[in-house]
């Protein structure tokens, strides 16, 4: 079965991109545009690897990324965001992600990303459900 990746992203052509990129390298990319959506996504699913967008629809794409390192088997996220600060990035840190990338950015340097973080880290029974510690 392949890894799965989770993209919360609220630009359709962004995830257009990231289906394409991530799957490519053998992916099975799970998409969804709302941070509601993230929450119920990491609910019901391990993934490889989350990529989150700070800013969406509904509220803040770091409660998606807080809410992945409670998970048993932790993601790796990688946030992603064209409101790129000092003090976004901090807060992007600060709530657990692994990685930090402003838009726009080189889409070979974001998937080389995943495939570190994602084959490094990947849960060891990606099929079994997600727990809370």
């Amino acid at each position: 079965m392949p890894l799965a990746v989770l993209v919360v992203e609220d630009e359709a052509d962004l995830l257009t991109t990231y289906r394409r990129l991530l799957g490519r390298d053998g992916f099975r990319v799970v998409t969804v545009s709302t941070r509601e959506a993230g929450l119920q996504a990491l609910a019901k699913e391990r993934f490889a690897a989350v990529i989150i967008d700070v800013r969406l629809p509904d509220g803040d794409g770091l409660d998606v990324v807080r809410r992945a390192g409670e998970t048993a088997a932790p993601p790796p996220a990688i946030v992603v965001t064209g409101f790129a600060s000092k003090h976004v990035r901090a807060a992007a840190l600060a709530a657990g992600a692994a990685a930090f990338f402003a838009k726009p950015f080189e889409v070979l340097a974001l998937a080389s990303c995943v495939r570190g973080l994602a084959r490094s880290d990947a849960p060891l029974d990606a099929s079994a459900p997600p727990t809370a510690s």
